[in-house]
């Protein structure tokens, strides 16, 4: 009967603390509530979503996309952008465009990556039913996305220079 009570408080005690790990990793993530992006600066947009990033190489959406995204990004896709491993690192969004020599090919790629990138940012990625990606439509406008997509495009891993 002793073993099984001291197998019983051990059991009790793991438990506890395993508890309190996965609390502590729950809480990591802080606030998740998604936060305002202050747009009005920039060039409006409308309402239907444009296929590829007005904003490209924009100083003011750059600015305005780095709070953005250390706001609303960070917690998943780390701090400027440099993934910790939680979420996919977005820095290496369009890294295959990097690499390609033909200019027709280059635009088609990187206008492939603003849609593929406003497709998740719009509608989040769900996966067996669980969020790994929330929704952002309807929260954040499209001025937003794209000038978080124009931060994203001075982080990237491999500089896109202008195919010939």
């Amino acid at each position: 009967m002793k073993i099984s009570s001291t197998f019983q408080r051990l059991s009790s005690g793991i438990l506890a603390s395993l508890l309190m790990s996965l609390t502590s990793v729950v809480w990591a993530h802080g606030d998740v509530t998604p936060q305002a992006v202050d747009t009005h600066t920039l060039p409006p947009l409308g309402s239907t979503w444009k296929a590829e990033n007005p904003y490209r190489g924009n100083p003011a959406a750059i600015k305005i996309g780095t709070s953005a995204f250390n706001q609303n990004c960070a917690r998943c896709h780390g701090l400027e952008a440099i993934s910790g491993g939680i979420a996919p690192d977005l820095r290496r969004l369009d890294n295959e465009c990097a690499t390609l020599k033909d200019i027709k090919k280059q635009t088609a790629c990187v206008r492939e990556m603003d849609d593929f990138f406003v497709g998740k940012f719009r509608r989040g990625v769900t996966r067996n039913g669980a969020v790994y990606m929330p929704p952002f439509e309807g929260i954040l406008n499209q001025e937003a996305a794209w000038s978080i997509k124009s931060y994203l495009e001075t982080r990237r891993e491999k500089p896109l220079a202008l195919a010939k």
